[in-house]
């Protein structure tokens, strides 16, 4: 990845009404840190086969939230859902709902994807879009928390990703073994080691 490109690609989207909003009074900071973690994991580490195309074409909505209690959050997912099914792809292709002030504690968070689901089956959005999970806390199921397999999905505030499915499944037709994904993201984060990520997360290097 040629890091100056990508990073001057963060600064232009950042200023793009289009793909940022909210009403969080750090909007733009915590945009600029969650877009970051974007370039430099996520693409830089190519932990997502299709997180660089959307970037590149700035199809990537930034919604930076200041809702703190459930209820707001599930309304706040449930409009950004509809937005999204309502938007043309080439628009906007996939939401980042960006929660710096909700979710902090893991467990709370994971349990509020079964809201996700149901308000996807609510408004016949299932097959249509998916709702994935970052966390600052992510822990996958039989590891520890410190065990370095789970940050492939761990990023600096609780994130629900709105993902189209025809987005993923044009993706995943060219990519060679896309059954492997998992397995080869947790391979990526066992050669990083703690210490390289942290490297790698510093801004500035």
């Amino acid at each position: 990845m040629e890091q100056g490109n990508e990073e001057g690609a963060v600064e232009a989207i950042a200023l793009d009404a289009r793909h940022l909003a909210g009403n969080h009074p750090d909007i733009e900071e915590v945009a600029r840190i969650a877009q970051h973690w974007l370039t430099r994991a996520v693409i830089g580490l190519n932990l997502c086969p299709f997180a660089k195309r959307v970037h590149v074409k700035r199809q990537i909505r930034y919604v930076v939230s200041a809702a703190t209690e459930e209820a707001d959050i599930a309304a706040e997912l449930e409009s950004e859902l509809q937005l999204l099914a309502d938007t043309d792809a080439q628009e906007i292709d996939t939401t980042l709902l960006i929660l710096p002030d909700g979710m902090a504690d893991f467990y709370e968070f994971n349990d509020f994807l079964d809201t996700g689901d149901r308000l996807l089956k609510r408004m016949r959005l299932r097959g249509v879009l998916q709702v994935a999970s970052f966390h600052p806390d992510y822990q996958f199921a039989d590891t520890q928390p410190d065990d370095i397999e789970n940050y492939t999905n761990r990023a600096p505030f609780p994130i629900l990703h709105l993902l189209r499915e025809d987005s993923i499944e044009e993706v995943l037709e060219t990519y060679p073994d896309p059954d492997d994904i998992y397995e080869k993201n947790q391979e990526t984060m066992r050669r990083l080691g703690l210490e390289g990520w942290r490297k790698l997360m510093r801004e500035g290097d």
